[in-house]
């Protein structure tokens, strides 16, 4: 695809997806969702790890309320289902770590978008803002799902119904993302982020990601199964070989994902 609202770039096994609208806050239109949905995949394939980020001085400030028709003519359960839907599970199924890199603002559908990465990681001065109710919405792009697994039902219904801004350190104290950092320190800090992952075991990491998604439809003795079953796959890696004679011989293991 021939990216028009985006950037994609692959260095070192780090895909960066930069939402590039910068004049609309990178709000989001058809052809961004589109083109997110299909960098994800595409970096999903050939990456060890996916950044998202915005250009400018927001994340996304959710949903283009001028990309086409009106609002009263807007077909919201139509693009909830054919747009929204999966592009937040191109990021949610991933098969490798994703991080939203939260610059800036992230408001509506955009900070939903953020949230459905692995690891969240925000500049202090960034914030999240569920803004649906102040037009007449609920939240949607995932997140009646995600909210309340983060941080509780309490908070999320808070969130919901008042619509207040989220600043990036409450996010980070209340668990709804994993760390903010000081705006001097965010580039260095998510770019470093990004090459640990890189570097890593990437085959776990997959584990990793399934056994904790599959987690909330299992019982105890279910998990626990799944856990068996997983980690036995993961005993015959190259990874796991390499990391415990890396461990034996006392140096940093070299993972080649496999």
């Amino acid at each position: 695809m021939d990216y028009q609202t985006i950037t994609l770039e692959n260095t070192d096994g780090i895909a960066i997806v930069t939402l590039n609208r910068p004049d609309t806050l990178n709000a989001l239109t058809q052809q961004m969702r589109a083109e997110i949905t299909d960098a994800v995949i595409e970096a999903g394939r050939t990456a060890r790890v996916v950044v998202l980020t915005g250009a400018g001085k927001a994340f996304c400030s959710g949903q283009d309320l001028g990309d086409g028709a009106n609002a009263a003519a807007l077909d919201l359960e139509r693009s909830l289902r054919d747009e929204y839907t999966p592009m937040i599970r191109a990021i949610r199924d991933c098969p490798v770590p994703t991080i939203s890199a939260v610059n800036g603002p992230a408001a509506g559908a955009g900070a939903n978008l953020a949230l459905a990465a692995d690891v969240v990681i925000a500049t202090e001065s960034a914030y999240f803002l569920q803004a649906f109710a102040r037009i007449g919405l609920m939240p949607d792009a995932g997140g009646t799902y995600e909210l309340p697994r983060s941080m509780g039902s309490a908070k999320a219904m808070g969130a919901a119904l008042f619509a207040d801004k989220i600043t990036a350190r409450q996010a980070d104290d209340w668990g709804m993302i994993w760390e903010a950092v000081a705006d001097d320190a965010f580039d260095a800090h998510w770019r470093g982020r990004a090459a640990h992952l890189a570097q890593g075991p990437t085959l776990a990491y997959q584990r990793i990601k399934q056994a904790i998604h599959e987690s909330w439809d299992k019982d105890w003795t279910g998990q626990m199964e799944n856990e068996a079953k997983l980690q036995g796959s993961l005993g015959k890696t190259r990874d796991f070989q390499e990391g415990v004679i890396a461990f034996l011989e006392k140096r940093p293991a070299k993972y080649e994902g496999r």
